[in-house]
């Protein structure tokens, strides 16, 4: 990684989780990253959640592709951000997704995020979205449609970014 991004947390599964969550992130940088290596147990839907807020303040817009077929996808006012490569979910490969979420600590505007999924027994996608809040974020979790879905061994590591 270029030297702007600290490693701010990371952790292992060492059993099947329904979430991983990372807490008290620090305001000190611009942007954070997020980098999930990781499979499931079972073919489910991915979300992602800010400070565990469940109202309907998410929005995203999907484009994604299985190298015979692309398509996109579109939720409003949702009670999470979906992760998933369109509306069919992750299946069970091994897969990394990268979310990229700007001005996070910025208390005057909304927060946007980009993701970049690439499962290859599956598809890759991109995920552009809209977290309808000022609030700074301090909380981000990742979870699954189903419980103990997210597979022992993922790993997940939380990246800031100075000066972005």
């Amino acid at each position: 990684m270029p030297a702007t991004y600290d490693s701010i947390a990371s952790t292992t599964l060492g059993s099947n989780q329904t979430t991983v969550t990372f807490s008290s992130i620090s305001a000190s940088f611009t942007d954070l990253v997020l980098v999930a290596n990781f499979n499931n147990t079972t073919s489910v839907d991915m979300f992602l959640r800010f400070n565990g807020v469940t109202t309907t303040v998410y929005s995203d817009t999907q484009l994604y592709g299985n190298g015979s077929s692309a398509a996109s996808y579109r939720q409003s006012n949702a009670s999470a951000g979906l992760l998933d490569l369109g509306a069919g979910g992750f299946g069970t490969a091994l897969g990394t997704t990268i979310i990229q979420i700007m001005n996070y600590s910025n208390t005057t505007t909304n927060k946007t995020y980009l993701t970049r999924s690439s499962f290859s027994a599956l598809a890759v996608g991109a995920t552009v979205g809209l977290w309808r809040s000022t609030a700074a974020i301090n909380e981000v979790s990742i979870f699954s449609s189903s419980a103990n879905a997210i597979a022992s061994g993922s790993t997940f590591t939380l990246y800031g970014i100075k000066a972005a």
